[in-house]
């Protein structure tokens, strides 16, 4: 009884501090069972390592999904962009191959067709050529077919159309004077022919209008008349060619010459 009596007796409240006291004691006891549980062998050095290690990181398995996935976007962006740029490159070309081909076409159509009027323009200007060339001939022909005047077939035609030709050769003479000795020496008959004079028995008689010998018709023949010296404007002209060289015209002559 009185053990129970002393031990009330010396129960008292714990003060803040007492709290404290025992706190650290705990502390240290602890501290020392900690020390006694390491080996005896174990040295300072690999507390020390075993302090020093650095702590392990730990690393997401997502975030290096992230980081993979970005990477191959990077790549599949770049590569789609090359062949973007590839195709439209090609495409370029190709438009611009068109572009040349069509130019070209353009250019050889457009010298086919300047060939082509050229040719037209040549051939145009070749069948002018030609036309012109053959009004020209036609009208020299109608020129020279009016210039060649008709005569009548009689003394009257053959006299003037003489006196033409006469006047070409500057051969003086006029109608009244022809006409005259005309009438005088054949009466008009273009086919008269003296058998009786003295050229006639020597043999080279005189013919035609004018009663020309033939040695005489020959000399004074007239260029652009017939040789034949009985015809009518043949004789006529070298007969008056003659007289134009012995008496000065034909006008000049009253009888027989």
């Amino acid at each position: 009884m009185p053990k129970n009596i002393l031990t009330r007796g010396r129960n008292r409240a714990l003060t803040r501090h007492h709290k404290i006291a025992l706190a650290g004691v705990a502390t240290l006891g602890a501290a020392a069972v900690a020390f006694s549980a390491v080996p005896s062998n174990a040295s300072a050095k690999t507390t020390t390592e075993a302090a020093a290690a650095p702590a392990q990181v730990a690393f997401s398995t997502e975030q290096i999904k992230d980081v993979r996935a970005s990477v191959n976007g990077q790549v599949a962006g770049a590569s789609l962009q090359a062949e973007i740029a590839a195709k439209k490159a090609a495409a370029e070309a190709a438009a611009k191959k068109k572009a040349a081909a069509e130019a070209a076409k353009k250019a050889a159509e457009a010298a086919k067709q300047k060939a082509a009027a050229e040719a037209a323009k040549k051939a145009e200007q070749e069948r002018k050529a030609k036309e012109a060339a053959s009004r020209a001939a036609e009208r020299a022909k109608l020129k020279k077919a009016a210039a060649k005047k008709s005569y009548p077939n009689n003394l009257d035609g053959w006299i003037r159309e003489s006196l033409d030709v006469m006047k070409k050769h500057d051969i003086p003479g006029s109608y009244n004077g022809i006409k005259r000795n005309i009438l005088r020496e054949s009466s008009g008959n273009p086919n008269a022919i003296n058998n009786w004079d003295i050229n006639a028995i020597n043999g080279v008689p005189s013919k035609g209008l004018l009663q020309v010998i033939p040695p005489t018709f020959k000399a004074y023949h007239v260029p652009g008349t017939s040789w034949n010296i009985y015809d009518p404007v043949a004789n006529i002209t070298a007969a008056c060619n003659y007289a134009a060289d012995r008496y000065g015209s034909m006008d000049n002559v009253n009888s027989a010459y």
